[in-house]
């Protein structure tokens, strides 16, 4: 398949690594120049090149940027109803590629469940990652194509839950973030350098997430909640600061409910 991708910043960049690894003809575009990784064919400035010659177009760039970026598209002249056109974002449906309904393209999105801070690994972190599609009906085709060539698990979501999805997502990633620094912190006051804390909680999560992986969150939840621990619960609440104790009972709380639904089952 030849793929034309608007955008060269982590995502564009990765994503072309990717889908160059897997067979494709990639194609990437932005608007200045730029270190690009080999053997990425890039181009910058305009309109792009290799427009006639690619059937998809992916615009790989910030959420607030792709409804401009489709208006630049649709004015180049070149987007026929041969190209498929997608956008990347995990939370926006099609709306801001509506502008382009006036020259035939398929229309749709595919949000790759994963984070690619480095081009270069993109590939390899892209593997089993869920790969969430909306879309016209050719635009999902192509997007399924795209994702089962990098190994990648397609589904088709309605456009109208991706909020929620979205929102899934951040509490997966970058609240899971949040909480290894809360942790650290935490681990930081007991007398360890961050170093230390780092690589032990880095440990342990590992094994958390491995369990969730294989059993699901509800049988890898472990500790003092599940056990009915209550002096160990109290304990823990005497001696976390204000604002860690307020996340610490929103969790536990939640920790709760699961271990009830678990003893009802």
């Amino acid at each position: 398949m030849k793929i034309g991708i608007v955008g060269a910043g982590r995502a564009g960049r990765g994503l072309g690594l990717a889908l160059q690894e897997a067979g494709h003809e990639v194609y990437l575009h932005g608007r200045r120049r730029a270190d690009v990784p080999a053997p990425l064919v890039f181009s910058y400035g305009g309109q792009p090149p290799w427009l006639a010659e690619v059937g998809v177009i992916i615009l790989a760039v910030q959420d607030h940027a792709i409804a401009s970026a489709a208006a630049e598209a649709a004015e180049w002249g070149g987007v026929t109803r041969d190209h498929v056109v997608l956008h990347l974002s995990g939370i926006l449906d099609e709306a801001p590629l509506r502008v382009l309904e006036v020259t035939g393209a398929a229309l749709g999105t595919m949000h790759p469940l994963q984070a690619m801070a480095a081009a270069e690994t993109a590939a390899e972190r892209l593997i089993g990652a869920l790969a969430a599609i909306t879309g016209d009906p050719r635009a999902t085709k192509a997007a399924r194509e795209i994702a089962e060539s990098l190994a990648m698990v397609p589904v088709v979501i309605d456009p109208k839950v991706k909020a929620k999805y979205h929102a899934a997502a951040v509490i997966a990633s970058n609240y899971l973030v949040v909480l290894a620094a809360v942790a650290e912190q935490l681990m930081v006051e007991c007398g360890l350098d961050e170093e230390t804390a780092r690589r032990g909680l880095g440990r342990l999560m590992e094994g958390t997430l491995q369990n969730v992986a294989r059993a699901g969150p509800r049988q890898a939840l472990t500790g003092p909640v599940v056990r009915g621990d209550e002096e160990t619960l109290s304990k823990h609440r005497e001696v976390l600061p204000p604002r860690v104790l307020e996340l610490y009972r929103a969790l536990g709380a939640m920790a709760r409910e699961m271990g009830r639904r678990d003893s009802r089952d």
